[in-house]
């Protein structure tokens, strides 16, 4: 077979991290060879990704286990060209908890070998929830134990992603279980604000906000940004099929109560094959309808983080090139190949960002396979949307951020700095193609506003800044398609009471970290319902056989 290859822009990749580690350059093109898992005994197993009618396959073989195989992105064109559009320069942290790993993913905690820092941390509150969702890669209710750590040591998780270095954490995000449930929650977030996280978040079903008249109200005052609403699409049969229940109108009602309390949301809907792949493209009309109160869409292929048979796993498998290819077909708001990218290409936004602050800021280096991405410009008038890449050159803004960051870097004033981005920028932006109202300015006020929410929100969000929806799909592995390069460059990161902190693949698939972690910090359920008096845990009750 021909290897297919790739052409990348011009960079300088770092060749150790903050912690002294080599850092193995990424393979790009196919065919090629990466460290995976086998899905039964998690040994570390090679595995080929090879090109297969249009298709990038996994195949690997087990020993003791025998071979599988998996589509890993069901389009080569995408899969090519999102290696093209990563930008390396991740260099993990200075301080890690496990400065003398050996062997990724088992010496986890971060270690000297993570390439990536923090871009969204994560806090679990607890494994109650509820409800109990067949999806649920948490299995909250199900394990037989209550995992609800101390205010004290949410507190600890939380200063020690603050303490981070070069890069402390600013983008936190409560979740479980259904974390609104926890004893605590409202002072959770209060201690969010107080530590300096610029970004809060909490990862919700939205049952407390629907049913409790002024929880919202509450959780804005405490210093709540952002509801990560659990979304699967519009319909009561959706809901059935991957919540348990009907819950639309529920649903509604915390849009609702966000809306009344000035709170964002990011829908997240988890999408399966012959479930709701058909709601995607719906999904996204009902975000641009709501757009003063949605920010953006996180769409979730289906993890399986259990065992299941092939066919199965092949009849309902989704991958990130299904999603845009369905939203394409379903909306004509969004072209398959022209207007998305992968997450690591802000890297060197992040980059220009830097030079212009004068200080080094989050830069979001994961793996070019994790997430597709793209923005759109949406009039909130009309609510007619517009990707960004219809009257921005995109590729050419993001030479020129990597080019003109040192330079940038290298003006005393920021004032200097201001005008120099300014002019630099211009030739990228096109006004004749831009949406009604959006001039080059405001759309530079956009962009500062994505990061810097006393811009980007609130009063000064009609006047200074246009409406923006961010539209990605971010799929996470399981065993069945796992990469070791994948998880070293992972940026979604749970803090844990054991002082550590674990990317999100080996907190929630493969090793599993999650599993570990609360039973070490948890009490017997029987415990738990004994000296809470009640046979309830969450909302649902407790049957005892």
């Amino acid at each position: 077979m021909r290897p297919l290859k790739v052409r990348r822009p011009a960079r300088c990749s770092p060749e150790r991290t903050h912690g002294g580690a080599p850092i193995a350059p990424l393979a790009t093109g196919l065919p090629k060879t990466v460290a995976s898992l086998c899905p039964e005994c998690l040994r570390i197993i090679p595995a080929r990704l090879f090109e297969h009618e249009g298709k990038v396959l996994m195949a690997k073989q087990c020993p003791e286990h025998g071979e599988f195989q998996d589509i890993v992105w069901s389009d080569v064109r995408l899969y090519l060209k999102a290696e093209q559009w990563a930008f390396e320069s991740g260099q993990g942290v200075s301080n890690p908890a496990v400065p003398d790993a050996v062997l990724c993913p088992q010496d986890c905690g971060l270690c000297q070998m993570h390439v990536s820092h923090t871009g969204l941390a994560n806090i679990d509150l607890t494994n109650r929830c509820n409800l109990t969702c067949p999806v649920c890669f948490a299995n909250a209710n199900a394990a037989g134990y209550v995992y609800e750590p101390s205010l004290e040591q949410v507190s600890r998780m939380l200063r020690q992603l603050r303490e981070m270095r070069p890069v402390a954490a600013r983008v936190v995000q409560f979740s479980g279980g259904e974390p609104t449930i926890y004893p605590h929650f409202l002072e959770a977030v209060r201690m969010a604000r107080d530590l300096g996280f610029s970004h809060i978040q909490v990862a919700t079903n939205g049952l407390r906000f629907a049913t409790e008249p002024d929880f919202a109200e509450r959780c804005a005052e405490a210093g709540l940004h952002t509801l990560y609403l659990q979304f699967d699409g519009l319909s009561d049969e959706i809901y059935r099929r991957t919540r348990g229940q009907a819950l639309l109108e529920l649903k509604l009602r915390a849009v609702e109560a966000a809306r009344r309390a000035g709170l964002k949301i990011v829908f997240v809907p988890t999408v399966a094959r012959g479930v709701n792949d058909h709601e995607v493209g719906r999904i996204l009309r009902f975000a641009i309808e709501n757009i003063d109160v949605a920010s953006g869409i996180t769409y979730q292929p289906v993890t399986f983080t259990g065992r299941i048979a092939q066919k199965k796993r092949q009849q309902m498998r989704y991958t990130l090139t299904d999603l845009v290819k369905d939203l394409a077909e379903q909306t004509g708001i969004v072209d398959t190949y022209h207007d998305w990218y992968p997450t690591p290409c802000t890297v060197s936004f992040s980059e220009f960002l830097s030079a212009l602050q004068g200080e080094e800021t989050i830069a979001l280096t994961c793996h070019p396979h994790c997430s597709l991405a793209t923005y759109l410009f949406v009039d909130a008038r009309t609510k007619t949307a517009v990707p960004v890449t219809r009257f921005v050159d995109v590729e050419g803004m993001l030479r020129a951020f990597r080019e003109w960051a040192p330079r940038i870097a290298r003006v005393p004033s920021r004032k200097g700095r201001a005008l120099l981005a300014y002019i630099v920028l211009r030739r990228f932006f096109r006004p004749e193609a831009a949406p009604s109202g959006l001039t080059y300015s405001k759309f530079l006020r956009t962009l500062e506003g994505l990061v810097d929410k006393r811009i980007g929100r609130g009063e000064n969000e009609e006047r200074l800044t246009y409406r923006t929806l961010m539209v990605a799909g971010m799929h996470f592995m399981d065993a069945y398609n796992y990469q070791l390069d994948r998880v070293m460059r992972c940026v979604i990161h749970y803090a844990a009471p054991d002082g550590r902190i674990y990317p999100f693949c080996t907190y929630n698939s493969g090793i599993t970290f999650r599993e570990r972690i609360e039973r070490s910090f948890s009490v017997p359920l029987e415990a738990y319902l004994a000296a809470s008096g009640s046979d309830a845990v969450g909302g649902r009750t407790i049957l005892k056989v």
